[in-house]
């Protein structure tokens, strides 16, 4: 089964909904689950997968073609770039996306850099924290 026919999408989320459309791709597309030169659906065919309408979707694979993740043949649909490159060009972008809504969080919420530092450092670590403990939990959550 295709990794798309699993996508579910969040209307409730603040990110537009071509945006996840994009960022999905991006993941499947950095995970290996989709190949390079890979056919993806017809954005009619997308549109019916994801219960969304025609019009987002094409903005969506409209902005992934100017990014240079896809490339749309006359008479023959998308595909995804055959550029190896591009796959680690994917990640990082990824990469820097997360950081950069991870970061803002953290600011919003007041903690320091070094606060917010280390706490990382721990969890990227697999070192146990405050929130690993059911009963601080609680407390926290």
């Amino acid at each position: 089964m295709p990794v798309w026919e699993e996508w579910r999408l969040d209307f409730d989320d603040r990110e537009p909904i071509y945006r996840q459309i994009i960022l999905r791709f991006c993941r499947a597309f950095a995970r290996g689950d989709i190949e390079t030169g890979e056919r993806i659906p017809s954005i009619r065919e997308m549109s019916a997968l994801l219960k969304v309408n025609a019009n987002t979707v094409q903005r969506a694979y409209q902005q992934m073609e100017r990014d240079g993740l896809i490339n749309s043949k006359r008479g023959t649909g998308f595909f995804f770039t055959e550029d190896l490159g591009m796959v680690e060009k994917t990640q990082d972008g990824l990469i820097y996306d997360s950081m950069r809504r991870f970061a803002s969080e953290m600011r919003e919420m007041g903690y320091s850099s070094e606060k917010t530092l280390t706490e990382l450092a721990k969890h990227i670590n697999g070192e146990e924290t405050d929130c690993n403990d059911p009963e601080k939990k609680e407390r926290i959550v």
